[in-house]
This record gives structure tokens, C-alpha cells and sequence, in this order.
């Protein structure tokens, strides 16, 4: 089963910049999607950014042109490198591994990280 590690996360003010990495160990990492979801206090989880097996990328509008997904199969590795960040940006940052075609929904579809809180001061 695959295991993933987060990191990254942390306080950044209005326009920095923050990378988040996801880890991935316990399995084939290069067979599965990866990317991340996040989450803001008292609302719900959004998908941000998503990288399919084959290198396919996909954004939240809200983020496009800001954030960019990137994977290194070699260090069975996934980053989100996010730029401009906004205090919209504010949340805890899911990251998951998921089986190709299988909601994050379903149960087995694959793994979630810990979560890493990102915050952008006012």
C-alpha cells in the first residue's frame, strides 16, 4: 500500500512563494495519480492541482497560472510549487495517491497524506 509523507507547509506572507512536496513509499509510486486537495476552515475540500500517471496536469481555476504540479518518479516525489500565494490560498493541503480512473471517494482508490497547513497572512 502506498504510504505518503507531506511537507512544506508553513506561514508565507501575501505573494510569497511555498513548495509542497509529497513522499511516497510502499508501492509502484509511478502507477498511481497524484496530487492534492485542500481544505479552509469551514469549507470544502477542493481539488487544486492533479497529475496523472502520465504526466497530465490539471488545475483549480482559482490557482491556474499560480501553481505548478511536477513529479519525480525517480525520488517517488510529488510537488506543488505555489507562487503569488493569496490568504484565499489558506488551508490545510491534502496531498493523495489515487488509482488511475477510481474516485478519492471510493474506498481503496489510495492514499491520502497528513495534511500541511498552509497559511498567507493578511
Amino acid at each position: 500500500q502506498v504510504q505518503l509523507v507531506e511537507s512544506g507547509g508553513g506561514l508565507v506572507q501575501p505573494g510569497g512563494s511555498l513548495r509542497l512536496s509529497c513522499a511516497a513509499s510502499g508501492s509502484a509510486f509511478s502507477i498511481y495519480d497524484m496530487g492534492w486537495y485542500r481544505q479552509a476552515p469551514g469549507k470544502q475540500r477542493e481539488l487544486v492541482a492533479g497529475m496523472a500517471n502520465t504526466g497530465s496536469a490539471r488545475y483549480a481555476d482559482s490557482v491556474k497560472g499560480r501553481f505548478t504540479i511536477s513529479r519525480d518518479n525517480a525520488k517517488n516525489t510529488v510537488y506543488l510549487q505555489m507562487n503569488s500565494l493569496k490568504p484565499e490560498d489558506t488551508a490545510v493541503y491534502y496531498c493523495y495517491a489515487r488509482k488511475a480512473g477510481v474516485a478519492v471517494t471510493t474506498s481503496g482508490f489510495g492514499s491520502w497524506g497528513q495534511g500541511t497547513q498552509v497559511t498567507v497572512s493578511s
